[in-house]
């Protein structure tokens, strides 16, 4: 096969590939992935180990 064939071969392949956008299964995607739809996204589990940036501060300026 000439360059030319194998060239226009590849260009039709990427092109399709390029365009080709199939039906994504979003309740399988979240299956597979572990996530519970509902659980509570923005909650920080490990909050409760470390003191807040505000107590912090309030400390440092009642000691001096």
């Amino acid at each position: 096969m000439g360059r030319g064939r194998q060239k226009a071969k590849h260009t039709k392949v990427a092109r399709e590939l390029k365009y080709f956008s199939p039906a994504t299964d979003l309740s399988a995607l979240e299956k597979e992935i572990g996530h519970a739809s509902d659980s509570d996204e923005y909650v920080d589990k490990w909050a409760d180990l470390y003191p807040d940036d505000e107590d912090e501060e309030s400390e440092a300026t009642a000691s001096a």
